[in-house]
């Protein structure tokens, strides 16, 4: 009986190196949700119009030869121009240095008021859903108290007791603030703490922090993020609201709220001086919230792999 040779026997059927081949480049879990929001081109053009407006914020009131302050008599109500890019409103205040200072100051309070609050939450509705009992109950009738209060109100009265200015704004925005980040990381510590990987630590000693830090907190890590971010736009537009009724920002510092009040008394006559942080405040949440949107779809582990 003749012998079949290697060249005359061939594998019908499935190809044996395609199937031993990995199909995924191995990558971690941060580099994948990244690339995730990579391919996303809304949520990556609303990344990088963040990004403009923040690099504006920073560097546009550093270099310009205007300040937020000096009034021209002669340059009152000036449309666009080489000389003014934004205009300048009714006291011939230079609108483009005036937004992007404006937009230092509203950035500066979303970001900061949402990241405490983001903080706290995370921190209280850790201990709550990890712990559980007293503790639980405790906490959870604080927030049920506090929930009951409209926001608003409350950093309304707070605003009227504290003062006015930055500081004093955010710090109202963040008495309430957190409530809702708290009871989301709460379900989700519950969740999690039942998990197989949190008991087997538990057994073998491991302290709690360590569990929190090292084994709960990364897994719901993106999802924090992603409610901090759809928080960012609810933020910047309580401060532009307060700045509007004249309880937050006062002269001669501006907001995009304080510009907007500013203008709104010349609609008529000038609108672009209203148009102006409306649009970048519109364009800002906008962009916001198709970030968030895209990193809650980057940050699904579900989705991992599907592309």
């Amino acid at each position: 009986m003749a012998e079949i040779t290697k060249e005359q026997f061939k594998v019908v059927g499935k190809n044996t190196k395609t199937m031993e081949s990995i199909s995924r480049p191995n990558i971690g879990y941060w580099q994948d949700a990244w690339r995730r929001i990579c391919k996303n081109k809304i949520a990556f053009f609303s990344l990088c119009l963040i990004g403009l407006y923040v690099l504006m914020a920073i560097f546009v009131p550093m270099f310009s030869k205007y300040d937020i302050a000096t009034q021209s008599v002669a340059e009152m109500n000036q449309s666009f121009s080489k000389a003014h890019w934004f205009g300048t409103d009714s006291l011939g205040r230079d609108l483009w240095v005036r937004a992007w200072s404006g937009a230092r100051v509203s950035l500066t309070i979303g970001f900061a008021a949402s990241i405490i609050n983001a903080i706290v939450g995370s921190i209280m509705g850790g201990i709550s859903g990890f712990y559980g009992g007293k503790i639980d109950m405790v906490i959870q009738r604080v927030v049920d108290v506090l929930y009951g209060i409209p926001s608003l109100i409350v950093t309304i009265l707070l605003m009227v007791v504290v003062g006015n200015g930055v500081h004093c704004l955010i710090l109202a925005m963040c008495c309430v603030g957190w409530i809702g980040g708290c009871r989301f990381v709460r379900g989700e510590v519950l969740k999690l703490r039942e998990s197989d990987f949190v008991s087997a630590a538990k057994i073998l000693g491991v302290p709690d922090i360590v569990i929190i830090v090292k084994h709960i907190l990364p897994n719901i890590m993106g999802l924090i993020i992603t409610n901090l971010t759809m928080a960012i736009p609810g933020a910047i537009f309580q401060e532009a609201f307060l700045s509007y009724i004249g309880l937050g920002i006062k002269p001669p510092n501006c907001s995009w709220g304080v510009l907007a009040k500013d203008g709104i008394a010349q609609l008529r006559i000038h609108p672009y001086q209203v148009f102006v942080p409306a649009f970048l405040i519109c364009t800002t949440m906008l962009a916001l919230n198709l970030l968030g949107d895209g990193l809650r779809d980057a940050f699904d582990p579900k989705l991992r792999g599907t592309e």
